[in-house]
């Protein structure tokens, strides 16, 4: 049966994996038992996907990434080229910790940017949208739309949802996108909502 889906002849995908229609999964890569990847997706080369992961529409995986088992990705998210995510927080190998149960679970919500050679460390959420600098270290959870860098990640502002730095606010309180021309408001102290998106303002 002809597959809705491309898969390069050196990489392996396990029995029991769901792909979505259009996925492309390219050199050196494997895809392990149980994960569930959905439409559109792209993964570059040497990408490792763990047992039971799931991976939602149309992200985007650069070479060299591990996504582990406890880790799940929404749609539209964007993991650069060797970054680095964890799911046991404190590893030993004298002392294995083996299985589901041992993982911390990390979520990368709807929209997320990971940079190149960052850290997420495991049971850390990543927000909608949030952008995380090249090589960050992420130590907290990550709120939507936040500007992350540095070793530990800090907030250094705000991105859009279209993937621009929001500027200060204006008087009002309102920053404007540059690429989209979409407003946005800190509504509470670590809070953004976007104004010309109605569904954010129900989102908590």
């Amino acid at each position: 049966m002809d597959k809705n889906y491309f898969v390069h002849e050196s990489s392996f995908v396990d029995d029991n994996v769901q792909i979505g229609e259009g996925t492309k999964i390219w050199h050196f890569s494997h895809i392990q038992s149980g994960s569930v990847i959905g439409r559109g997706c792209v993964f570059g080369q040497n990408v490792n996907v763990g047992n039971n992961v799931r991976i939602g529409n149309y992200c985007k995986i650069q070479n060299n990434v591990s996504i582990y088992e406890g880790v799940e990705l929404e749609d539209y998210v964007f993991c650069g080229p060797s970054m680095v995510f964890t799911n046991i927080i404190d590893p030993r190998c004298e002392f294995p910790q083996r299985g589901s149960a041992f993982y911390l679970k990390t979520v990368v919500k709807y929209g997320a940017t990971i940079g190149a050679n960052a850290t997420i460390v495991c049971g850390h959420d990543i927000g909608r949208f949030a952008f995380i600098a090249a090589g960050a270290v992420v130590t907290k959870h990550v709120p939507d739309y936040a500007l992350m860098a540095g070793v530990p990640a800090r907030r250094i502002g705000w991105m859009s949802r279209h993937g621009a730095r929001l500027s200060h606010p204006d008087d009002q309180g309102i920053m404007t996108c540059p690429k989209s021309g979409w407003k946005y408001k800190e509504v509470e102290k670590g809070l953004l909502r976007c104004l010309d998106w109605p569904e954010d303002k129900s989102i908590k």
